[in-house]
């Protein structure tokens, strides 16, 4: 599926040429603004899936985070490193993972531009990295920016407006006609939690990943937003006495290995959890599966969607059979 999408890609590369997109630009987030003064040719990324776009859209980042979930021993999606060889690339500098940007490291690679779209950069760090090159901060909240959104304030950010437009609805129709195959997708309602630190992590409306699942028909139980502390956050904690107050008919849940997946179903929470009890568990494991829709990118859904798709199909066959 990645050939195919490196096929349209270099569609789109002659059809942004005939139609150049301007400089200056000026990209509005949560920062302020920033004005990119001319295509950028050295591109730096930081935080999430902003290299996916990128490269999705023809040019290579000089330098791209570790991706220490699902990125292997190099930190390097499989997604990425399939697109990167299809289209003879070198693989670009990979900077160290850390809860901060490598400031000194991001300078020597000397960046036209610094994307963190999808990113949880505070203001500080905008600032100091706006000093080596005009950065391009996450839109709302931070780790937030839907995967659409991300595509199109990437893709205007390096000219290429006209591509990333296109290549957006070309992946939305190729979305759309996967989520069609499941109809049983629309007649389920679903919430999305983890087991964190003797609680559950419930998965809220603002996620991105609970926006993907909404974007495409699925409907998200009114009780994952009722039981919130407020609308400004992507997740919360809810305590295991709570747990039962988390209605929905499938339970949508991630796990790195099915090892622990199998211990937290033998524990009496799982055990006695309504979805669960009633066959409704749609458990994704597997790091770099997770990771493909975790949230998704432009690029990653193509890895990644169909099996996740048969997974959430899986559960609502079940709870349908009751």
């Amino acid at each position: 599926m990645l050939i195919r999408l490196l096929a349209l890609l270099f569609a789109l590369a002659a059809l942004g040429s005939a139609a150049a997109q301007d400089f200056p630009v000026t990209i509005e987030h949560a920062y302020g603004e920033t004005t990119i003064p001319a295509k950028p040719e050295r591109i730096v990324t930081w935080g999430w899936s902003n290299e996916d776009v990128v490269i999705a859209l023809g040019q290579v980042p000089v330098g791209m985070p570790f991706q220490s979930y699902g990125g292997g021993d190099n930190g390097v999606h499989v997604w990425v490193e399939e697109a990167l060889i299809a289209a003879g690339a070198e693989m670009p500098t990979i900077l160290p993972a850390s809860s901060e940007p490598p400031i000194e490291q991001i300078a020597a690679l000397q960046p036209n531009i610094i994307i963190a779209a999808y990113s949880g950069i505070t203001q500080d760090q905008y600032d100091i990295l706006s000093g080596v090159a005009p950065t391009v901060a996450y839109l709302g909240a931070p780790w937030s920016t839907p995967w659409q959104d991300l595509t199109l304030v990437i893709g205007k950010a390096l000219g290429k407006e006209t591509e990333a437009k296109a290549l957006l609805e070309e992946t939305s129709a190729w979305v759309k006609a996967e989520f069609a195959r499941y109809p049983e997708l629309s007649e389920v309602t679903f919430a999305s939690a983890n087991d964190y630190d003797g609680a559950i992590a419930v998965y809220a409306p603002l996620d991105a990943r609970m926006k993907f699942l909404t974007d495409f028909g699925m409907k998200m139980n009114p009780s994952v937003a009722a039981n919130a502390p407020g609308d400004d956050t992507f997740f919360y904690p809810l305590s295991y006495e709570l747990f039962d107050k988390l209605e929905a008919d499938i339970f949508i849940t991630y796990y790195e290995e099915q090892a622990a997946l199998d211990t937290w179903l033998q524990t009496p929470q799982a055990k006695s959890y309504p979805p669960i009890a009633n066959g409704g568990l749609a458990a994704l494991v597997g790091t770099e599966n997770v990771a493909a829709v975790s949230p998704p990118s432009i690029l990653s859904l193509r890895w990644g969607l169909p099996r996740y798709l048969e997974v959430l199909s899986a559960a609502a066959r079940a709870v349908h059979k009751q």
